[in-house]
């Protein structure tokens, strides 16, 4: 059975830190009036977070990758703008440099408190932000079916989105550390594999009429199907500090979608492999960003980084030009030379460090770049 084709539309959203400018650590308690211009000047698109020191903002429903670009850059120039007024500023990294979690107050709001009650401290940890991307497929069927198709990729758009090396002071080794935070809550990680929508909401309905959650929005897969959107929604990513490198996830997501629909149409369809070798591809990713490579699944090898990104950019070529974002998918080999946000930040420490300074000064230039950084908005 063919079905219509999907809209494709787009909706990024993103979540921030807010640092105080002078110290650069978080602002555990920011005004009340910053939330308040924001709602009035945005419209909707903006949100509190779980902690007090996030904020979270939404595209409108896109139809170009042009169109996020600049809806994204008017919502975050617009965010660097209220902060600014109380010596503050966001910043789009997915961990803090050597704030704790501990010191943190979460948002007053019946939502976070239950989710707090429930999950204690596995929930009063989540100091993390994350990106995602929501793609238009208006078919129930069609969405769980591109679902279980696209688990490949997500390692690779992870190890392009890296930005949390740092976690309560300490370099952790791992270039994505908000996962194994996130990962300590249930219903997270790679998404199941259903054989339809129906298959898909029945299970689901067991959580729900067992009383463990209320709807679908309470699961956390690294993709779902949005309860609220008829979208695929790509969660697994890191925030990206730079507006270009968010545009390339969020172009790489939709033309992934579009190629595998694509294939459908031809009665063909990407391999399914065992949930155990994609996990392997996903800690990799969460290990060493790039630098080290993924599986190949096909060859049973691991290849370098920058092979599989040419590979995968040859592949959704036609839909990125269909889409008209193909600079935005090739950009993707600008993030392999220049480094994903967690390369650049241990390279500020680093300088910082070989240069004299102390560490606790080394990390303000860490949260100085990601400043800069996140307010390059053109």
């Amino acid at each position: 059975m063919r079905h219509k084709e999907p809209t494709f539309s787009i909706g990024v959203e993103e979540e921030y830190l807010l640092v105080d400018k002078e110290t650069r650590d978080l602002c555990a308690e920011p005004p009340e009036s910053i939330m308040e211009e924001c709602e009035k000047r945005l419209r909707g698109q903006v949100s509190p977070e779980f902690m007090r020191a996030q904020i979270e903002i939404g595209t409108r429903v896109c139809h170009s990758i042009d169109g996020v670009r600049q809806d994204l850059a008017r919502l975050r120039g617009t965010i660097v703008e209220v902060t600014g007024k109380h010596g503050l500023a966001p910043v789009a990294a997915s961990t803090h440099p050597w704030a704790r979690w501990l010191d943190q107050k979460h948002t007053e709001r019946e939502r976070y408190e239950s989710l707090s009650a429930e999950m204690q401290a596995a929930a009063r940890r989540l100091l993390i932000c994350g990106m995602h991307v929501h793609v238009g497929i208006e078919d129930d069927e069609l969405r769980i079916d591109l679902m279980n198709q696209f688990s490949y990729f997500l390692p690779h758009l992870l190890a392009l989105s890296c930005s949390s090396p740092f976690w309560e002071g300490e370099d952790t080794g791992l270039k994505s550390y908000r996962l194994t935070v996130f990962d300590a809550l249930p219903r997270t990680g790679l998404p199941e594999r259903f054989a339809s929508f129906a298959e898909y909401r029945r299970h689901v309905g067991v959580l729900i009429n067992a009383g463990l959650i209320q709807d679908a929005t309470k699961i956390w897969w690294d993709m779902r199907p949005s309860d609220r959107y008829p979208t695929l929604e790509m969660r697994v990513t890191d925030v990206c500090t730079r507006l270009d490198d968010a545009l390339t996830i969020a172009a790489l997501t939709v033309c992934i979608l579009r190629m595998l629909y694509r294939l459908r149409c031809d009665n063909r369809r990407w391999r399914l492999y065992s949930p155990m070798l994609l996990m392997e591809n996903r800690w990799r990713a969460m290990r060493y960003g790039f630098d080290e490579g993924l599986i190949d699944l096909a060859k049973g090898e691991i290849v370098p980084t920058d092979s599989l990104v040419d590979e995968l950019i040859d592949i959704v070529s036609r839909d990125a030009e269909e889409l008209g974002c193909l600079a935005d998918v090739e950009h993707a080999r600008d993030i392999l030379d220049g480094g994903t946000s967690a390369h650049r930040q241990l390279k500020a420490y680093e300088t910082a460090l070989a240069g004299g300074a102390s560490e606790s000064d080394a990390f303000k230039a860490v949260v100085d770049l990601l400043i800069d950084d996140t307010a390059r908005t053109e």
